[in-house]
């Protein structure tokens, strides 16, 4: 399965999970995000809806599936491994653990879900990547990357590691230049971008009265014209929407194209 344009995600769906991860799958989304963090997300509940769609006739070859490993403090008291083994025994666990969530024998994706600190590459979360890089050379994911990190880490990681990351997935505020430092060394590595609250994180951008009139002039929603502005700038966009409509909406996408002075016109907005 190659990497889709754009990806449903899961977080804080609870116990509407299932049905929400079907609806998006039968819309056309053909890549799912998750994590092994019940306190964000279920990930056992995406597998509840990954086999009523097989029953459905959309087999696991049709999908990319991407989850993470997230450190204890990124974790309530559901933790799925033991909080007390070293880092590289916690990500082999949790893997192990999102597999059988998920009832699949490999993940297309599987990240980091953000290092230990927000500073630098600990031993902690280079004790984590090599046990992500034995995933990989194994066959059992086919990218790693990395979730939550500055440029400096991203940096790091790629100077330093033995597998050097394949994608980062950011959220993206309009005020810092939607992560324009860490895009932009994403794009110049040939590293996956992957961006995440696009909508929610950018009030000023979805209300500004220049983006409802490319919006009225492309004939097309606020939240197009926002995830197409994201893709022309490299972003593979992350979506959340829980209505059905905005899943069609969202996936349409492609068919939009923002003018030059469009994509200047949202940048300046912040």
């Amino acid at each position: 399965m190659t990497v889709p344009s754009i990806i449903y995600g899961t977080a804080w769906k609870e116990d509407t999970t299932t049905g929400l991860v079907k609806k998006a799958v039968i819309a056309g989304f053909c890549g799912i995000d998750t994590a092994n963090q019940k306190k964000h997300y279920r990930e056992d509940y995406v597998g509840d809806a990954l086999l009523e769609l097989k029953g459905l006739g959309i087999s696991r070859e049709d999908l990319f599936l991407q989850s993470k490993y997230t450190y204890k403090d990124g974790q309530d008291h559901r933790m799925p491994y033991d909080p007390d083994a070293d880092f590289g025994t916690q990500v082999r666990s949790s893997f192990a653990n999102t597999l059988l969530n998920l009832h699949t024998d490999y993940l297309d994706s599987y990240l980091l879900h953000g290092p230990s600190s927000q500073v630098g590459i600990s031993e902690a979360d280079w004790e984590a990547w090599s046990a992500m890089e034995t995933l990989h050379e194994s066959g059992k994911t086919r990218m790693i990357g990395v979730s939550n990190a500055n440029l400096n880490q991203v940096r790091e990681l790629c100077d330093r590691a033995r597998i050097k990351p394949m994608t980062v997935q950011n959220r993206c505020y309009a005020i810092r230049g939607w992560d324009m430092a860490v895009r932009e060394y994403c794009l110049a590595h040939k590293i996956v971008y992957q961006g995440f609250s696009l909508l929610t994180a950018n009030p000023q951008v979805v209300g500004n009265p220049r983006v409802l009139a490319i919006a009225r002039r492309l004939q097309a929603t606020v939240a197009q014209v926002v995830l197409r502005f994201a893709v022309q700038i490299g972003i593979l966009p992350l979506t959340g929407t829980t209505d059905p409509r905005h899943m069609k909406d969202d996936l349409e996408i492609a068919n939009i194209e923002l003018s030059a002075d469009d994509v200047s016109a949202i940048y300046s907005i912040a």
